[in-house]
């Protein structure tokens, strides 16, 4: 005679097995989702990359870079709190007396192929020239990037400080 409870544990045990198999699939399915969201793409790196390296030509030559501004032109809020600024192509690249700024935090968001919009914080001291020393210099920045011309292009920004930090002390376009 066939002892009932050997095939109920049996049975018990089986189940148990497969239900610990399906947690298991189920927690990598979890993970690969996870992971593949977080996975930044071509173009996230692309424009973060050029954020670090256009900040490390300013430290470097204590000037902005020029011909960052798209094409077509820029229209751009000052964490100094001024108006809106139209800002051209040619404009005049920045110079400094001295520059410590860091971008932090950067985060990209792909909007397509050709446009992508980066928010971080700028953080350090720096004095632009013929201007006063900025020591507590603390702000969010979001900036509209956009493809042409062989690369990636600002073609709107916004710069507001945080409480602590200031902002620039520039509120127009020097001529």
């Amino acid at each position: 005679m066939v002892e009932p409870n050997r095939y109920a544990n049996f049975e018990t045990k089986t189940k148990k097995k497969h239900k610990m198999k399906n947690t298991i699939i189920l927690i990598a399915i979890c993970l690969s989702v996870v992971i593949t969201t977080k996975a930044e793409t071509e173009i996230e790196k692309e424009v973060k990359q050029l954020i670090l390296d256009d900040n490390a030509y300013a430290l470097k030559n204590l000037k902005d870079k020029a011909k960052m501004i798209s094409n077509k032109g820029s229209l751009e809020f000052w964490s100094s709190g001024g108006l809106l600024q139209s800002m051209d192509q040619d404009a005049i690249a920045r110079e400094f007396d001295t520059y410590n700024l860091h971008p932090k935090h950067i985060k990209i968001i792909e909007v397509n192929s050709k446009t992508a919009i980066a928010l971080y914080y700028v953080e350090g001291d720096y004095q632009q020239k013929e201007s006063e020393n900025n020591p507590k210099y603390l702000t969010r920045v979001m900036q509209v990037y956009v493809k042409e011309e062989g690369g990636w292009k600002i073609r709107a920004a916004h710069w507001s400080p945080l409480t602590g930090g200031k902002g620039t002390t520039e509120t127009a376009i020097k001529q």
